[in-house]
């Protein structure tokens, strides 16, 4: 199952799954979208199950798994790709926008993988893999929140995978640089945020992708996109003192260009 399958690393990888022959579930917000994204899967030859919920409420997290279960029966791999942002001062961003974060960011990825896990964990088999990113290691100004909950993914991940370590069920992170999705302008259109950065960097989300599926084929417990992004962990300690005095000033003068003074 592909939790954000509207488009972006979700839609990509429920396109390589079902070229590899898995029966996909996509779930995201809008069924209109995902019907989208189905209907090419399945012109491909892919047998898909869309699932629009708003994965904010618990209630819906519960569907969403029950219908799955009901539809396919036990799911083999979960992958949890959904996710929001938003950039700026901590804080001038909006609660409701704070609130819905952590709801989508990590309360809806802790209840389906634990859900999922259990089932899997009973019959011994396969996969639970969380998109997190490298600023989860790298900790960005700007992105105080958004940070914060992909360090918590790869403190859960990690956790879990040594939890499970002996068994068959494998929990993994993907830790992607930025990702040339929809991301940006979505993030630079809410309230009191500031244009995200990093666009000419990005990464396609097909590269992270083929990245997922390596680690379906080859489970490990993280994995960078591009690869190179593996010294982020080390930076953090030696070259925080840098980030701390660099990235305020980064943060500012962005403001200050913007507002045009």
């Amino acid at each position: 199952m592909v939790i954000g399958g509207l488009g972006g690393i979700g839609a990509a990888t429920a396109a390589e799954l079902a070229r590899a022959g898995v029966k996909v579930a996509l779930v995201g917000r809008s069924e209109e979208r995902l019907e989208g994204v189905a209907s090419r899967l399945r012109a491909a030859g892919g047998e898909c199950l869309t699932n629009a919920a708003d994965l904010s409420e618990e209630s819906e997290c519960l569907r969403v798994f029950q219908r799955v279960q009901e539809a396919f029966g036990p799911a083999d791999i979960l992958v949890n790709s959904a996710g929001l942002r938003w950039y700026g001062f901590g804080t001038e961003m909006p609660w409701n926008l704070a609130r819905e974060m952590i709801q989508v960011n990590i309360a809806a990825v802790v209840r389906l993988s634990l859900l999922f896990l259990r089932d899997m964990k009973a019959r011994n088999s396969v996969h639970v893999i969380n998109v997190g990113s490298v600023i989860g290691a790298l900790l960005t100004q700007g992105a105080a929140l958004y940070s914060a909950t992909k360090s918590f993914l790869d403190s859960l991940t990690s956790a879990l995978h040594r939890e499970l370590r002996g068994t068959q069920v494998h929990v993994s992170v993907v830790r992607p640089g930025p990702v040339a999705t929809a991301f940006f302008e979505k993030t630079s259109a809410q309230p009191a945020a500031l244009p995200l950065p990093g666009k000419r960097f990005a990464v396609a989300p097909e590269a992270v992708a083929r990245r997922i599926m390596r680690v379906i084929r080859r489970p490990t417990r993280v994995a960078y996109v591009p690869r190179l992004l593996s010294i982020a962990p080390w930076l953090e300690p030696s070259l925080g003192w840098l980030i701390d005095l660099l990235g305020p000033v980064l943060l500012k003068w962005q403001t200050k260009r913007l507002s045009g003074s």
